[in-house]
Order: structure tokens, then sequence, then C-alpha cells
């Protein structure tokens, strides 16, 4: 089909979001002219067209015509913020976070020569907290009432009688071996190196 020049505009160019082919209702991304009727095809000029079926409209003004073109209904949107407010008024359940604990060795301990301590480090950050068996062995197992998955826990015996140079070298060595086979950076200077703690 002829028409004037004085009757489209040519080397029009769309990053795509505002034509589709009528056809297929793809997308369309190049170049394209308009008419003064508005219409739209592919190619900078009529003469550039291969092919003139290959009408294009605007979504813009048309999308009314084009169900297809979108996925999802207008009102979805609305919908969606609607079950969030919902969600908001259930109550939250707050998560237990390990907190520290001070053991204290019991005197069946000290007959015995060591007990445990049991720690968690921040999987995220260089975070040490030294904490109670309970919460050690909720973060181990993975406890739907606390925050596990920002942890990792672990365990080392710890000697609190015998020879005290013999004790903070047998703690010591325990600290360093934990920290290599772990990978627990600065494990040691969260105990502070203090490796005669509850020595008796």
């Amino acid at each position: 089909m002829y028409y004037p020049k004085s009757q489209i505009t040519t080397n029009l160019y769309t990053n795509g979001g505002e034509l589709v082919y009528v056809s297929s209702q793809a997308q369309y991304i190049g170049y394209y002219y308009k008419t003064s009727t508005g219409k739209y095809f592919t190619g900078r000029t009529p003469q550039d067209s291969p092919n003139l079926e290959l009408k294009l409209i605007s979504i813009n003004t048309d999308l009314n015509n084009l169900p297809t073109l979108f996925s999802v209904p207008v009102n979805t949107f609305d919908n969606n913020i609607e079950d969030y407010n919902n969600i908001k008024q259930f109550p939250q359940e707050i998560l237990n976070v390990p907190t520290y604990y001070q053991p204290q060795p019991t005197q069946q301990d000290y007959q015995i020569g060591e007990f445990r301590r049991y720690f968690v480090k921040k999987t995220n950050e260089l975070l040490y907290i030294e904490v109670s068996k309970e919460t050690y062995e909720a973060i181990l197992n993975k406890d739907s009432k606390w925050v596990w998955y920002d942890y990792f826990a672990f365990n080392i015996p710890w000697q609190i009688t015998g020879d005290k140079l013999q004790v903070a070298k047998t703690n010591n060595n325990i600290v360093d071996l934990t920290m290599k086979n772990l990978i627990l950076p600065k494990f040691n200077l969260y105990l502070r190196d203090d490796y005669i703690k509850f020595y008796k």
C-alpha cells in the first residue's frame, strides 16, 4: 500500500514494551514507521519493510484487544497485597537465639578432671558464643524453635585438674586442634588464651 511521505513518520525505534505483531502478539524490538491513520509497520520506511502484513499495534492503545499478551490478571497484585496484609495479622513465632552461658563445673567434674564446654559460631561472621548444653543440642539438632540455620555448634573437652602447666598445655592443644579441624579462625582469642580457666 502506498503512503505519501507527508502521511508517515519514519525511522522510529522501539526497545520493546510498546509494540507487538498483530498475527502472533509477540513483542517487537527494532525500527518501525507510523502512518497518519495510527497504524504501525516494521522497517524504517515502507521501502525497507519486507512484509507489510507484519503490522504492529500499540500495546498502550490496544491492550484490551490483547488478552493473551499478559498472563497475570490486573487485579492479581491487589490480591497479593491483601494476602500479605492478612498474613501480617497472624502472630509471628519468635525464635530463640543463642546467648552466653557461664559454665559451672560440678564437684563430680573436678573428681573426673575435665568437663565439656559448648559453643556456637555464627556462620556468616566471626562470632563465637559459649552456650549451655541445651542450647548446643538445640542448634545441633536443628530445633525449629531456634535460629539454628545461622549457627554452627561444636564442643571441646576441658581439663580442670592436674599439674597446672600440663593442664594449660593440654587445653591449648585441644583448642589448636579444634581450630584446625573445624576451621574456626581466632577461636583462641575468644577464649582469651586462658587455658587454665576453671582450674582447681
